[in-house]
């Protein structure tokens, strides 16, 4: 089975790398002017032949969804909740100069983000939620591709849990606008390709 991974347009707070988590930026004007680039480009149409999208999954929030509009324009949106991106709970529309002088933040990248933000996630709790959600869209489509327009984390979360060539999780960070393909055979993704 064909999985495509996509993480959304830039937002706002993308452009002066905060923190977006729960919060429910629109796509900035740099993002869609991007995107719609992309979605022209040769490459981008031969790959993923967005026109034979049908379906294509989403989150909660406005930038996926806003996303999906313009790279796969005739796909049917399924919103996922569980799709969301991690909750940066007090570091939410911050970001590292904001919270240089935060013992909460010192605290938390000791830990290599891993613990859990003050009135937010913690990265396993994340992660799990994140690759059940991703497991049970898989379920729902039998053997067809599956598209998703997700969250940079939760691309993440998911390649570090099921990608055939093992690496930690910021190995597979994923630039706005990109992310993976993949072929799915039930238990880990392989034939991983960037796109």
């Amino acid at each position: 089975m064909k999985v495509v991974m996509i993480r959304h347009g830039k937002t706002p707070g993308n452009l002066v790398k905060q923190y977006i988590g729960r919060t429910d930026q629109p796509l900035a004007e740099e993002g869609i002017d991007e995107l719609k680039r992309i979605a022209s480009s040769e490459e981008f149409k031969q790959a993923l032949r967005p026109e034979k999208v049908e379906q294509i999954y989403v989150t909660p929030l406005k930038r996926t969804q806003e996303t999906a509009e313009i790279l796969f324009p005739c796909a049917k949106q399924t919103v996922i909740n569980d799709l969301r991106e991690m909750d940066f709970g007090i570091f939410e529309e911050k970001n590292y100069k904001d919270l240089e002088n935060s013992k909460e933040y010192a605290a938390w990248l000791e830990t290599h983000c891993e613990s859990k933000v003050p009135d937010g996630e913690d990265k396993a709790s994340f992660s799990k939620r994140s690759c059940d959600a991703f497991l049970d869209c898989l379920k729902e489509c039998g053997d067809r591709p599956v598209y998703f327009l997700v969250h940079g984390g939760t691309i993440m979360s998911v390649m570090e849990a099921f990608a055939e060539t093992r690496q930690e999780y910021y190995k597979w960070y994923a630039e706005n606008g990109h992310g993976y393909v993949a072929e799915w055979d039930g238990t880990v993704l392989s034939h991983i390709q960037a796109v």
